[in-house]
């Protein structure tokens, strides 16, 4: 995925040369599924590899911790963290009103 602007600090510098070296490591192959980065799927769209966090934080960036994935991949893999990030926030933002 794309890094968002706001956790871009959370990067380190060398970010480039890491991804390069998940990469590599993956012989540039998704390590969940196995297709090819820059593959075109059936339905016509690139596979362009991203590189995961399994822990969901860019500050671990121990290659353990890292894995070359296709977007299909790692987005089956963040949705459980998303919603669980998502009843967080909503959670929050209902106590917050019923304090106001």
């Amino acid at each position: 995925m794309p890094i968002r602007p706001e956790n871009k600090e959370r990067y380190p510098k060398n970010w480039k040369d890491i991804r390069a070296s998940i990469l590599e490591r993956a012989d540039n192959k998704c390590e969940f599924c196995g297709i090819a980065n820059y593959t075109i799927r059936e339905n016509g769209s690139r596979v362009v590899l991203t590189i995961a966090h399994l822990d969901h934080t860019p500050e671990n960036n121990d290659p353990s911790n890292l894995r070359a994935l296709c977007q299909k991949c790692h987005n089956t893999y963040d949705a459980p963290h998303r919603a669980e990030t998502r009843a967080r926030t909503r959670a929050a933002q209902q106590n917050k009103k019923s304090e106001e």
